[in-house]
């Protein structure tokens, strides 16, 4: 085993040390309060979002993504509860709002939640109403976060719906979530959290279970819109592939818990953390043999509530180290000029 030591310090996640990040999340820590016990589905996560970029955070199903964005917003449904941290929110470039310390379903919080900050949900279908047109529901939107009359609202909804990609988008107005087709309705979400010019958009998987055609004009579209809008995006997903086009920042996490940051070159072409290498190289690629076996990340990942201790990642580790992995958790240090990793391969005493 490789021991040369780069030198290291432990840090912060900082993606660009010379401007004031738009959004800073500092230790987030969301449990579930289960009959069978806590469930830590985030437990310690920190990471920073700039203007103008894109945080992708990746990591396999159960990792604690989709909570970690849900917890920015303070949309956590019980059992879960948010239970330490700080989201520091600074549209102003000034010190930032602690987001946690507003009541979750305060004023305050509600004018941020799809205004300043607005949201892609995972699943489309479940995120409109049924019983509601599409244009019904951009325009509550609309209006619920501007002072603009129902016949403004009514015409920057069509506006939207345009500048997506849906066609004849006046008639479209009118009809409901069953009538549109899965790429449709990805698009009526993105015209819908757009709609209120936000400074942050979070994406949670937003193009999964869409065909590869459709996938490149979703993402085409958020990519042009962030650059119209200089918008923020954390972009959340499993698929590397897509983060490699979309990202400008990487953070990767396991069990609740970011383990490497760093810009999107770096992390592709140099990873350091062996969980980050697995998922890379469990990548298919273009020159592989022909029907050859995929390479896959040793055993499963555990259920939060029965984490391991010290490193959670060690029972599947290939550069385990018995004497200190399962002992004592690592923490998220410096690794060279731009990346951090929480491994014990690197800034070991």
């Amino acid at each position: 085993m490789n021991t040369e030591q780069p030198e290291t310090e432990t840090v912060v996640p900082d993606q660009d040390t010379g401007t004031q990040p738009l959004l800073s999340v500092q230790d987030l820590q969301t449990y579930f309060f289960t009959d069978e016990g806590t469930v830590k589905a985030v437990d310690g996560a920190s990471f920073e979002v700039h203007a103008g970029k894109t945080l992708g955070i990746v990591g396999e199903s159960g990792c604690g993504k989709s909570i970690t964005a849900r917890s920015i917003l303070q949309i956590i449904d019980r059992p879960g509860q948010i239970v330490g941290g700080q989201v520091k929110f600074s549209p102003n470039g000034v010190d930032g709002l602690n987001l946690l310390d507003l009541e979750p379903n305060g004023k305050e919080i509600r004018s941020i939640r799809g205004g300043e900050i607005s949201m892609i949900f995972q699943e489309p279908m479940t995120s409109f109403s049924p019983v509601h047109t599409f244009g019904n529901q951009i325009i509550e939107a609309i209006r619920l976060h501007s002072s603009l009359e129902q016949k403004e609202a009514y015409d920057l909804a069509v506006d939207w719906m345009r500048r997506v990609g849906i066609p004849s988008p006046e008639q479209r107005m009118s009809e409901y979530a069953y009538q549109f087709s899965g790429g449709q309705r990805q698009r009526a979400m993105i015209a819908m959290a757009l709609c209120t010019d936000p400074s942050i958009l979070i994406a949670d998987e937003p193009t999964t279970a869409l065909d590869v055609t459709t996938q490149a004009q979703i993402l085409d579209i958020l990519q042009t819109l962030q650059k119209q809008n200089d918008m923020s995006i954390i972009f959340i997903t499993h698929d590397l592939g897509v983060i490699a086009e979309v990202a400008d920042v990487v953070a990767v996490m396991y069990l609740g818990k970011v383990v490497e940051m760093g810009p999107v070159e770096s992390i592709f072409s140099s990873p350091k953390h062996p969980y980050t290498k697995a998922l890379l190289s469990s990548m298919p690629t273009i020159d592989a043999e022909p029907r050859a076996r995929m390479p896959s990340i040793t055993g499963s990942i555990p259920h939060p509530q029965n984490r391991p201790e010290g490193c959670s990642f060690h029972p599947r580790c290939p550069s385990y180290m018995s004497d200190i992995c399962g002992l004592k958790e690592p923490e998220l240090v410096s690794v060279g000029t731009d990346q951090q990793a929480s491994c014990f391969l690197y800034g070991r005493d």
